[in-house]
């Protein structure tokens, strides 16, 4: 990277950081997370509203050459944020819960599939690009209806001291579940799309392989590695393994077609979360993370936003279709699995809110279909728009629904 590359990309880092900080704050005030504002961040910065109004400033601030190095910044920090979240869910909790949990994930996917594959008939003759196969077509709106954003969502647990209480281990054990069975499901679209169904299928059962094996096999190394130093104070050498360790499982989930923050939110938790270790890489003790890296990954899927895209009335008609079937599907399986499964209206109602969270996974999602030519420019904007909408409505639905219900309490693992 030349030395003019680098000043551009901090730079542009900067300015991504500092502005998305200024927005969150104002967002903030009227209930929004942090992310929503960062998001909302890059929208401004990029064609939507800067490169629209004042096209130069944007070209002089994101240069083309910029962006990928800015991408490659925002994927590891994405990645080690999976990591912190993962160290923090402590798996030995869900012994007990995890049943019911994967009953109330798969609800909140099948609801939403079913929508999409409705809106996909609806809308195909105007969307769909000559080409696409309308199974691929249809297939793929079902997937991208049924995201949950995990990241998105551990964040908004993480800035409501929500993490470990009961609210918030099913949500993360709900939406860690719920993506990897989309990214199953997106593994083969994307093999019917290129004609091979097969290599789909291979990608979902390495996926459940990978799991087992970092569960069952890796976990008890993992957590005897992690006791070797005493008290506080954790080793270099430990330290180095470990986050070795963090790269090879992202690496070897990227490999089989599931995605690398997988790998290093599994990672993260198969380490004990009471361990010296564990406490040390928690996510406040890495502040650089959420204050520096991620900002830069929502505020890049926010430049490659193109509002300016939807030109007419039919076109909003489209984006609220889809933004309220999204809803409907996601809160409505998450309730209905919740009640089947016993949970209390109240807390499958918030669990169900806090599944609508989309945001990061889904905006993968919609760049792997737009690369694949199954979504044109105008249908990934209004996927796009949904993603943002329901992300900002968690927050207030929330509220409404936390006021009167009792304090959360922190689950203890045993």
């Amino acid at each position: 990277m030349s030395s003019t590359l680098t000043v551009n990309v901090l730079i542009a880092l900067a300015v991504v950081v500092i502005t998305g900080r200024l927005v969150g704050v104002l967002l903030a005030r009227i209930g929004q997370p942090s992310v929503v504002g960062e998001v909302l961040a890059g929208i401004l910065l990029g064609p939507s509203l800067l490169g629209r109004f004042l096209p130069g400033i944007e070209t002089r601030l994101f240069p083309p050459a910029v962006t990928p190095a800015l991408g490659v910044v925002a994927q590891i920090g994405v990645v080690l944020y999976m990591f912190a979240v993962g160290v923090e869910f402590d798996a030995g909790t869900l012994r007990k819960r995890a049943a019911r949990f994967v009953v109330v994930s798969q609800a909140s996917i099948a609801l939403p599939f079913v929508l999409g594959l409705g809106i996909a008939a609806l809308i195909r003759p105007e969307f769909a690009l000559a080409g696409v196969p309308y199974v691929a077509f249809s297939l793929f709106m079902g997937v991208a209806m049924s995201i949950t954003a995990f990241p998105v969502l551990a964040r908004i647990l993480t800035d409501r001291g929500l993490t470990r209480t009961e609210l918030g281990v099913a949500a993360l054990t709900c939406a860690a579940v719920d993506d990897v069975t989309a990214w199953c499901l997106l593994a083969i679209v994307v093999g019917v799309t290129r004609a091979a169904v097969s290599s789909g299928m291979r990608a979902a059962a390495l996926a459940a392989v990978f799991i087992a094996f970092m569960f069952f096999v890796a976990r008890p190394i993992a957590a005897r590695f992690a006791n070797v130093d005493q008290g506080d104070r954790v080793s270099y050498e430990t330290m180095t393994w470990t986050l070795t360790g963090l790269l090879v499982s992202a690496v070897v989930a990227e490999a089989i077609g599931v995605h690398a923050i997988f790998g290093a939110f599994i990672y993260g938790a198969i380490l004990p979360a009471e361990s010296a270790l564990g406490r040390q890489l928690s996510i406040h003790r890495v502040p650089v993370i959420t204050i520096l890296f991620l900002p830069a990954f929502f505020a890049l899927t926010g430049l490659r936003t193109q509002i300016g895209l939807m030109t007419t009335a039919h076109d909003w008609a489209i984006c609220a279709l889809i933004t309220g079937a999204a809803v409907a599907g996601k809160f409505g399986g998450t309730v209905a699995g919740g009640r089947l499964v016993g949970l209390p209206w109240r807390f499958a109602a918030r669990l169900g809110i806090l599944m609508n969270t989309r945001g990061l996974m889904e905006l993968i999602v919609l760049n792997v279909g737009l690369d694949l030519g199954v979504l044109n420019p105008r249908l990934f904007t209004m996927m796009v728009i949904m993603a943002v909408v329901t992300t900002a409505m968690t927050g207030p639905w929330l509220d409404v629904l936390q006021r009167g219900a009792a304090t959360p309490v922190e689950v203890k693992a045993g």
